[in-house]
């Protein structure tokens, strides 16, 4: 059970809350039990959603996105976002079992991409603090200074999922996968 309140309805939410919600309803076909958590917080609505779509117009491709979203997920133990993010690779950027384990451990099987994924973690376990090598790694598979922004601000939304989640015990509404750090 939620620890913060998860609006049973959209007509629940708070009056600014439920245009956001419509919209992504429309977009997702439901609305997931972290938005209607989120939605307590109109203007935490509004930034999350904002900042999700303007991401979603960035460099950075559905797949390598998740991917990171699932490294994320995983060093900090967030079974919702694992599980939803778990959904996702699946069945929106199509990423098989093989890619998702090698994400979960903090790496891809698509060279590039495992630079990447090796990138998140690094920022994540040092909550920025990289070495030079780190991002050295990063600029010499390829990702420019956009990209290497764009990596480093979808840990900050993972990262803010993450928390939400943990911090409501959000109900997952996806089929349930748990983290090895799961609480």
């Amino acid at each position: 059970m939620s620890r913060i309140q998860t609006l049973p309805s959209i007509e629940a939410a708070p009056a600014a809350s439920q245009p956001l919600l419509e919209a992504a309803k429309k977009q997702l076909g439901s609305v997931p039990n972290l938005f209607r958590v989120v939605a307590n917080s109109p203007a935490a609505l509004e930034g999350y959603l904002g900042l999700n779509g303007a991401l979603a117009k960035g460099k950075l491709s559905a797949q390598t996105r998740e991917r990171i979203a699932l490294a994320v997920a995983e060093v900090n133990g967030c079974n919702y976002c694992l599980s939803a993010h778990t959904y996702l690779a699946r069945n929106l950027a199509k990423l098989d079992d093989a890619e998702i384990t090698a994400n979960r451990n903090g790496a891809s099987n698509d060279p590039k991409a495992d630079a990447a994924v090796k990138f998140a973690v690094a920022v994540v376990k040092s909550r920025g603090h990289i070495a030079a090598a780190d991002l050295e790694a990063v600029k010499q598979a390829g990702y420019d200074d956009a990209e290497i922004v764009e990596i480093v601000v979808h840990i900050a939304l993972n990262t803010l999922t993450n928390y939400i989640n943990e911090v409501a015990g959000t109900e997952i509404d996806f089929p349930v996968i748990e983290t090895s750090r799961a609480a």
